[in-house]
């Protein structure tokens, strides 16, 4: 069992940057593969960044590619978003997600099992 809670969420201005993080509970966290979705308003919930278990992999999507940085701290049970350059269309609320995974992997989107309760994300123009 896997709990994740966000943090770090917030109002900034167009081209500001924030680095919402996520806190996992258990000790065997460095087994999980770790990524973050957003939801915006009328909107599917959508793939914004993954990382393997062991940092060494990630995927990022073509809409934040450039901008959005996933990262990890095993030692710290946190995974990190840093986001630069944000735009309006950023807004959303953004949620952590996990699931187990052998090394260097990464699951397919709708595998992840663990969900935090996410955070908001508010990019005003």
């Amino acid at each position: 069992q896997v709990q994740l809670v966000e943090s770090g969420g917030g109002l900034v201005q167009a081209g500001g940057s924030l680095r919402p993080s996520c806190a996992a509970s258990g000790r065997t966290f460095g087994s999980y593969a770790s990524g973050w979705f957003r939801q915006a308003p009328g909107t599917e919930r959508e793939f914004v960044a993954a990382i393997s278990r062991g940092g060494g992999t990630t995927d990022t999507a073509d809409s934040v590619k450039g901008r959005f940085t996933i990262s990890r701290d095993n030692a710290k049970n946190t995974v990190y978003l840093q986001m630069n350059t944000l735009k309006p269309e950023d807004t959303a609320v953004y949620y952590c997600a996990a699931h187990y995974a052998g090394w260097g992997k990464i699951p397919r989107r709708n595998e992840y099992d663990y969900w935090g309760q996410g955070t908001q994300v508010t990019v005003s123009s």
